[in-house]
């Protein structure tokens, strides 16, 4: 499976609302369409939105590449509508503000359609460098189990639909089960929106990966029942002193992972991280449509016009995580000067 592909100037993005009853793939042919797509969570996970935005631009270039107009004022006009749709994902403007530096980085003399070229070229980079990334992650992943476990945890979905390849998270699972280093994966079905139970769960199953699927309130009660070794999630942003934002309820994870004794670890590439803020506090907090809490497929599941409170991600304070795996290697406590190294 591909979350986004790239192919004779157009973006094609499978559609992740519709899983896992209809696998459909949706043709970007505009920058608009694109930051549609990530609003609607239709491509979804911090890499996976990183590289439809890169994308996003070059099909916005493309458009302004035959006007009389200032380029490159016009384009980072189209980069402000692009990093309006996701607030919380770092990965977005990181990947935005990439390709900006490129397209600054061309002689004032470089004609529109030689920039095109030169942003295109720059997409497929961030492209292929996440692709290798997730090899990287889940290659040191495998240090944290020297010994096999029964099964592992996992909540929301950091997969191949959340990156372009193998996944962080879930490349780690993938990478660990090949190498028989355990059976099983317990996948959280992480609501409102189901990514646990209609993505992680799909992706495994298509795998060949043993998967159980539970609701989010039965984590603390398998981690009771000793039937889950470990915790593997991803992260949306990551701050210099290791507090992690994530789906949300991966805090609640995370604090019953440290009541049981079992080692939470978070799986995430260096683009993840933020290091121009101190601590969790300071990430902003996606909120979305209370609808997504009041109704499951369309259908009303509470009373119609009922106050709700519906923000997208959580912060586990780094005290909570044992460990966090990158391209670059495992980082451990105290994460300050870890995270800070990695800026080299």
């Amino acid at each position: 499976m591909q979350s986004i592909k790239w192919s004779n100037g157009r973006l094609t993005l499978l559609n992740q609302t519709l899983l896992p009853g209809i696998v459909d793939y949706i043709e970007c042919g505009d920058y608009r369409r694109v930051a549609e797509a990530i609003r609607r969570l239709e491509v979804r996970g911090a890499p996976a939105i990183g590289a439809a935005a890169a994308f996003g631009l070059v099909l916005g270039a493309r458009e302004l590449a035959g006007q009389s107009l200032d380029f490159r004022e016009a384009l980072r006009q189209i980069a402000d509508e692009l990093r309006q749709t996701r607030p919380t994902a770092v990965n977005l403007f990181w990947a935005i503000n990439r390709m900006l530096s490129a397209a600054d980085k061309a002689p004032s003399t470089v004609s529109p359609v030689e920039l095109l070229a030169l942003l295109e070229q720059e997409a497929l980079r961030i492209m292929e460098e996440d692709r290798e990334v997730n090899g990287r992650i889940a290659q040191h992943g495998l240090v944290l189990f020297p010994h096999a476990v029964e099964a592992v945890l996992t909540h929301c979905n950091a997969g191949a639909l959340a990156t372009v390849d193998i996944g962080t998270a879930l490349g780690v699972i993938r990478q660990g089960w090949q190498a028989g280093k355990f059976k099983r994966v317990f996948a959280d079905e992480t609501r409102p929106l189901l990514q646990g139970a209609r993505l992680t769960a799909w992706e495994l199953k298509e795998d060949g990966i043993p998967v159980t699927l539970i609701t989010d309130s039965m984590a603390g009660w398998v981690m009771k029942q000793k039937k889950v070794a470990a915790v593997i999630v991803g992260a949306d942003r990551i701050a210099t002193n290791g507090d992690v934002a994530n789906k949300i309820g991966t805090y609640s994870v995370a604090v019953l992972a440290r009541q049981h004794g079992i080692p939470f670890y978070v799986a995430a590439p260096v683009s993840t991280f933020d290091f121009s803020i101190a601590g969790g506090d300071e990430i902003p907090i996606e909120e979305r449509n209370p609808q997504e809490v009041t109704a499951i497929g369309g259908t009303l599941i509470a009373p119609d016009g009922i106050d709700v409170f519906n923000p997208a991600f959580d912060v586990t304070p780094a005290e909570l995580v044992s460990a966090i795996i990158t391209e670059r290697g495992v980082l451990r406590p105290p994460y300050g000067p870890a995270i800070r190294s990695l800026r080299k």
